[in-house]
């Protein structure tokens, strides 16, 4: 970097954004945040580049530039859970209400629409509690075979990677991720996310009636948000783990949005037959 910082033609040269550009996003949103000479002149430095250039390669794989910005902001910072995450970057997505019976069934719709598609995806699952996993490993073992990679959270006792299951990632109990109930699916042609988040103290007279804030999603844009959530909490307990999710995120296309109504419908059909 120049001696005093870059000036907004360096800036400009290094990132293609414009200059009127870089001065609305300021106006608008705060960012980016250059410091400022006497004279009034701005001088950026080199991470404000790097966060610019971040929502230059965010914006060109169709993420709305809010949440582009927010994402360029704190790109490792993050929210400490998948929950949280998506409803910081993707506020207009509002959650519903659901008892944990049809958590459960809709999650086997998107896992088994995923497993049937047979494109080794990524797979990521939240379970608040390792006696959860545990009920569900013997499925977690099928989707781990046709999958590339998964993933489970839960409060497991240590880092556990067995052969032909799910990697199995320790999540403190006081992690908000404790009160998590997640599926992530991502592949070439097709993403689906699950996200609940149960709220403390409310009762419920039998597991299956314990109430979830959930948010359901096609959006490639949504699943990626989530599994690199997932990431972040995966970063201290399994450093590679993590790393490794995220070179194989950004090897990723992103489905076409044809296809992912197909998704949606497939999703739904599943459910509903299940309900019957």
């Amino acid at each position: 970097m120049r001696q005093g910082g870059l000036s907004i033609g360096d800036v400009v040269s290094a990132t293609g954004v414009g200059e009127a550009t870089l001065r609305a996003w300021e106006r608008r949103y705060g960012f980016p945040a250059p410091a400022r000479e006497p004279s009034g002149h701005r001088r950026y430095s080199d991470e404000d580049v790097e966060r610019i250039l971040r929502v230059v390669e965010e914006r060109d794989r169709g993420v709305p530039l809010p949440a582009a910005i927010e994402r360029a902001r704190s790109p490792s910072r993050g929210v400490p859970s998948l929950f949280a995450r998506v409803r910081a970057i993707r506020p207009e997505l509002q959650p519903i209400a659901m008892r944990k019976r049809y958590l459960v069934r809709l999650s086997h719709a998107i896992e088994d629409e995923s497993a049937a598609r047979a494109e080794r995806a990524i797979v990521i699952g939240a379970f608040q509690q390792e006696q959860f996993y545990r009920r569900s490993q013997p499925r977690w073992r099928e989707l781990a075979r046709s999958a590339e990679l998964a993933i489970a959270f839960a409060d497991f006792p240590r880092l556990r990677r067995p052969r032909g299951a799910a990697v199995e990632v320790p999540v403190d109990r006081q992690h908000p991720m404790a009160r998590e109930w997640a599926l992530a699916c991502a592949a070439a042609d097709h993403a689906a996310c699950l996200i609940g988040w149960e709220p403390p103290a409310r009762s419920a007279p039998h597991d299956l009636e314990r109430e979830f804030e959930v948010i359901l999603s096609v959006d490639p844009a949504v699943v990626r948000d989530a599994i690199e959530a997932a990431a972040a909490v995966a970063d201290a307990p399994a450093p590679e783990l993590a790393k490794g999710l995220r070179a194989r995120l950004e090897e990723l296309p992103s489905p076409r949005a044809e296809p992912q109504l197909r998704l949606a419908g497939a999703i739904t059909a599943r459910l509903v037959g299940a309900l019957r």
